[in-house]
């Protein structure tokens, strides 16, 4: 890889980790529960944009720069299984059961979305 593709994966990187903070964020203050909504709506907004992106003709690089930058830094596995653990911490088990299935389901189900949309460019 090139200078500037390992520069590209570190800026845009940087935007998709913004994006997630931001979205997180205006999700959470509009819905005030202990629910995690705000990583929901990241994760399955990035699971569309996935799906959109493996569903274009994208050379190696800009697919690395726009699945793996972007999309990897915008969605979190990891503060999901943070978010589903503390959950299950509080004895909410319905609620990190619901966060498990819900997440799963609907992520698949948004990237054959995104898949499909772009098969119509």
């Amino acid at each position: 890889m090139t200078l500037a593709v390992w520069a590209g994966v570190m800026i845009i990187g940087g935007l998709g980790s913004v994006a997630r903070y931001m979205v997180d964020r205006a999700v959470a203050r509009r819905v005030a529960r202990s629910f995690p909504f705000g990583t929901l709506a990241v994760n399955i907004s990035g699971a569309v944009l996935l799906g959109f992106v493996s569903g274009l003709t994208l050379s190696h690089h800009a697919a690395l720069l726009a699945g793996t930058a972007f999309v990897g830094a915008y969605t979190t596995f990891s503060t999901w299984m943070l978010e589903t653990q503390r959950l299950t911490e509080e004895r909410q088990i319905w609620p990190a059961v619901t966060n498990l299935v819900v997440s799963v389901v609907l992520g698949v189900a948004a990237a054959m979305l995104g898949q499909w949309i772009a098969s119509l460019l």
